[in-house]
């Protein structure tokens, strides 16, 4: 993507005091999105290759949720505060420093000789990870002329279709030619810093358009909320993002395992199987936001985490080919809450787009890194079978999406 092409795809103003904040700008939001989806394809390949670390260096599962421990919360902890410096210092090109930070740890983890230097390489990419998320999301709501929930599924599908990338990706290249293979990514991040680059260029041209104009960073829309409501809706977004986040690591980094033990496939088709999930996953997070945008993001998130308990439940008894069709409705119905629950804090809490973002990135990401540790600890003292079925339960929380007010005008309710 050129520099120019960036600049030529602003749409002009629609009369003399619009600012360019309100048309929304899709070879931007398309940048992002390939921009996510490189990223996460690179932090997917972690969780991926969990059966040849665990090989190679004699893993357990405690073991193997510590890598992902220490990765989730080196990203949950420092992205809210990237959100909240950002909101008030900008930095256009944080997103290719992100991105260069984790080539820097993917380039160790191809090299990682050990458990500590596997680690290292693991909190590096979460630092990454980190860097990019807050400002991605506060540029894609910038370029989104106010469909919000568009902008934030455009940008999101990215890093789930990322996801999905992963394992494919681990089973036709690292397992077959071994954890130094790891290393031939290297190019996926190299072009993910010179997009980026690019839009870091968008966005710096962006801000100095707005200062020109007096607009600062644009009005928002104002709740009649007292603290306490905004307070206890936030509360009951955390618990949600708890019970969806710690299902969703359940399948993403132990699925695999539970293939492996229950029906006894190899390595790489269980790998094909967890990749027909994150694919589903991609599906349902391009749903989410459109439709919160016309339906409202309170209906978005009681159909999407509430309405997979039935698949939920009935996965840990069924045979192979029906459970990855249930997976496949999970994953559909699960991924939509997310863009969905991020617009719906950004609404609640205006004017801290990169707070919000980094919060909520940061408490995923936390929640199945802790999610991850526990679940391997519990794996090991009964069984990854066991596992499963006690989380078939966590989506019945999506009960307590009743409490949460109504944020969106009346404009944008069905």
């Amino acid at each position: 993507m050129s520099q120019s092409a960036v600049k030529t795809s602003v749409p002009e103003p629609k009369h003399p005091g619009q600012s360019t904040a309100e048309t929304t700008v899709m070879t931007v939001l398309l940048a992002l999105s390939l921009s996510h989806l490189l990223n996460d394809t690179i932090q997917s390949l972690l969780p991926a290759i969990y059966p040849v670390l665990k090989d190679s260096f004699r893993l357990n599962y405690a073991q193997i949720g510590t890598i992902t421990f220490v990765f989730q919360m080196t990203g949950s902890l420092l992205q809210p505060l990237v959100g909240f410096y950002t909101d008030r210092r900008p930095q256009p090109y944080s997103l290719a420093t992100g991105m260069g930070v984790t080539l820097v740890g993917l380039v160790l983890l191809s090299q990682a000789g050990s458990f500590p230097a596997i680690l290292a390489a693991a909190a590096l990419v979460g630092v990454g990870s980190a860097i990019f998320h807050p400002e991605a999301s506060r540029v894609a709501r910038l370029a989104s002329g106010g469909r919000h929930g568009f902008a934030q599924s455009l940008f999101q599908v990215g890093g789930n279709l990322g996801s999905s990338l992963g394992p494919l990706l681990a089973a036709l290249v690292v397992v077959r030619h071994g954890q130094g293979s790891i290393l031939w990514f290297s190019a996926i991040a190299l072009l993910g810093i010179f997009v980026l680059s690019k839009v870091g260029g968008w966005y710096r041209r962006h801000l100095a358009d707005r200062r020109a104009k007096g607009t600062g960073h644009g009005a928002e829309h104002r709740l009649a909320l007292s603290r306490g409501q905004v307070a206890w809706a936030l509360a009951v977004l955390v618990v949600l993002i708890f019970s969806k986040f710690i299902y969703l690591v359940s399948l993403s980094n132990y699925y695999t395992f539970y293939l492996i033990d229950r029906f006894k496939l190899s390595v790489p088709q269980a790998q094909y199987a967890l990749f027909v999930f994150l694919f589903a996953v991609a599906a349902g997070t391009i749903i989410g936001g459109p439709v919160g945008d016309r339906i409202g993001r309170k209906r978005v998130i009681w159909i999407s985490i509430l309405g997979v308990a039935p698949f939920s439940l009935l996965l840990p008894y069924v045979n192979l080919p029906v459970a990855i069709a249930l997976t496949v409705c999970i994953g559909v119905i699960l991924a939509s809450a997310f863009p969905a629950i991020i617009v719906y804090a950004q609404e609640l809490v205006p004017g801290n787009v990169g707070l919000v973002a980094g919060l909520f990135f940061g408490l995923a990401f936390g929640m199945a890194g802790i999610g991850s540790a526990l679940l391997g600890v519990f794996a090991d003292h009964t069984s990854i079978g066991f596992v499963f079925k006690v989380c078939a339960w966590l989506p019945l929380i999506g009960l307590l999406t009743g409490f949460l007010p109504e944020v969106e005008p009346p404009r944008t309710r069905a």
